[in-house]
């Protein structure tokens, strides 16, 4: 799709079921239940009670240079947090050839934040070393997860209070070790604001983790935000106070999430977050003091002006 002057691909690299899905996001069940019509197949299976979504990279064209939008999991890492992504083997990078885009051709690469599922083909492995991907290319990292997440400083985070978490920790080092140490070298660490081009910029969005971020796009009257893991399901568009589980500070990110929403709804930004199926980007509209799916985005063979001529609703199913 277009938005403005900025071509968007997206370029899948997994999809599945992960887990229960009031597990991904602690939620009651009715929340699933009453919108089950819409969220599946692509969101949620009901006979399960699943959470399905999605791994995958944006690929923005933009004035002549080719920006991705966060990395994935990457192939031949050792993930023993996450089972379902040890050792995962796919063949992205041809996927990414298909959009036409060859790992040299890359000129930037937006790390919304440091978790393993948006680093990883940060790097490839070669003769045993882990190397940068995108040899060509400049690497954003947010900052504060950076420090974060630096095994040097380690000793600043809170101890692991259960099993799960002690594992989570334990994941950090590896993922670290081998998808960001080895781009620091090509990396700029950034804070508070940070200008990517004229059409491009990137924002703190914290909670998820520290430094986790946004990549707002403005080009002539069309808008978007990528939101990274602000949203793992759309049941978060209905009721943006229920964070993931894999946030860092579930209050923090509650109140990031409403503020994006806000901020979408009142200017008409199209909300493209990095883990939902389907057409993978939405239009939200307020509610209230809530807010509704006006209408799903997504399709290559419409723009992003035409799109928004379509009729209003708050049906998802429209």
């Amino acid at each position: 799709m277009h938005i403005g002057d900025v071509e968007v691909v997206k370029v899948l690299e997994w999809q599945g079921e992960i887990a229960p899905a009031r597990t991904i996001v602690p939620s009651p069940p009715e929340l699933w239940q009453d919108n089950a019509h819409w969220l599946a197949p692509d969101h949620w299976n009901p006979e399960t009670g699943g959470y399905r979504g999605t791994v995958q990279t944006w690929v923005l064209r933009s004035e002549g240079r080719v920006v991705l939008v966060d990395t994935g999991v990457g192939n031949d890492r050792h993930r023993p947090q996450i089972p379902l992504f040890d050792h995962l083997a796919t063949n992205f990078l041809d996927r990414l050839a298909a959009a036409g885009v060859r790992p040299e051709d890359v000129d930037v690469v937006v790390n919304t934040h440091i978790h393993y599922d948006h680093v990883g083909w940060n790097t490839l492995r070669r003769n045993g070393e882990w190397v940068p991907a995108f040899p060509n290319a400049t690497y954003l990292i947010p900052r504060a997860d950076q420090v974060y997440f630096d095994p040097r400083n380690a000793h600043r985070r809170p101890s692991p209070r259960t099993e799960h978490e002690r594992l989570r920790r334990e994941g950090s080092l590896l993922v670290y070790a081998d998808s960001i140490a080895p781009v620091l070298g090509k990396a700029v660490l950034w804070e508070g604001n940070h200008r990517i081009d004229r059409n491009l910029t990137l924002e703190p969005a914290p909670g998820h983790t520290p430094g986790s971020s946004v990549v707002r796009l403005a080009s002539g009257g069309d808008r978007a935000v990528f939101v990274g893991d602000l949203l793992h399901s759309p049941v978060q568009v209905l009721e943006p106070r229920h964070s993931s589980c894999f946030c860092e500070d579930e209050r923090q990110a509650a109140v990031t999430r409403r503020r994006v929403l806000e901020r979408a709804a009142d200017r008409h930004e199209l909300v493209v977050p990095a883990h939902f199926g389907g057409p993978g980007a939405v239009e939200v509209r307020r509610d209230g003091s809530r807010f509704a799916i006006h209408r799903w985005a997504g399709d290559a063979q419409k723009s992003r002006s035409s799109a928004s001529k379509a009729p209003s609703t708050a049906d998802p199913s429209a």
